[in-house]
């Protein structure tokens, strides 16, 4: 029974993960997050610290989902976005439990994840020729080595400095995972309606 009830689990996250739909959510949400973070007027260190946090909570929530959801990938590449969905939710919980984090700190923080989060990327696009929306994933991963190396080179980053930086990567980031979820859901489609032809 237990093990009925642990792979009926899996099966479910599998389903939600790989519908296109749960990747757009994803991408509007980090988009979102960005977007407001750059508009939000005299914005403190309190809440750049929270609102970046949640946004790395759910994108945790999203790698570890992914984990399960890829069907088309290696055994190594599910622990890999396992273990980066583990470190997104840490580096989340830890920035919004300890709200009075240095910019330093924050920024160290999110210079380590965003190149964890790049070489994964970049190491699922390689690895994994066939997968939908390729080419986007050795972009994002190589934007974002990029990115958290600009916050890791610059400790002495002001609070402005790195709301402007993250929110701009952010919007970066969620706009593209839409283009991906788009693509998705058009190359389903496209091979819906072949099978149709087919049959």
């Amino acid at each position: 029974m237990q093990t009925y009830t642990a792979s009926g689990a899996a099966s479910a996250l599998g389903r939600l993960g790989g519908h296109w739909g749960w990747l757009l959510g994803f991408g509007v949400m980090t988009a979102a997050a960005g977007l407001a973070a750059l508009v939000w007027p005299g914005i403190t260190l309190l809440e750049t610290a929270i609102l970046f946090g949640v946004q790395l909570i759910v994108a945790g929530i999203y790698r570890l989902v992914a984990a399960f959801a890829s069907t088309d990938v290696t055994a190594a590449t599910r622990v890999l976005l396992a273990l980066l969905g583990i470190l997104s939710l840490v580096v989340g919980l830890y920035a919004i439990r300890h709200v009075l984090l240095t910019i330093v700190a924050l920024g160290l923080l999110l210079g380590i994840f965003w190149v964890a989060n790049g070489v994964i990327e970049l190491f699922t696009g390689i690895s994994h020729r066939n997968m939908p929306g390729r080419e986007w994933r050795l972009v994002m991963g190589t934007l974002s080595i990029l990115a958290g190396v600009v916050l890791l080179a610059i400790p002495a980053i002001s609070l402005v400095t790195l709301v402007v930086l993250v929110s701009i990567w952010l919007i970066v980031f969620g706009v593209m995972e839409i283009s991906v979820a788009l693509r998705i859901r058009s190359g389903r489609r496209s091979l819906a309606g072949h099978s149709d032809r087919m049959s």
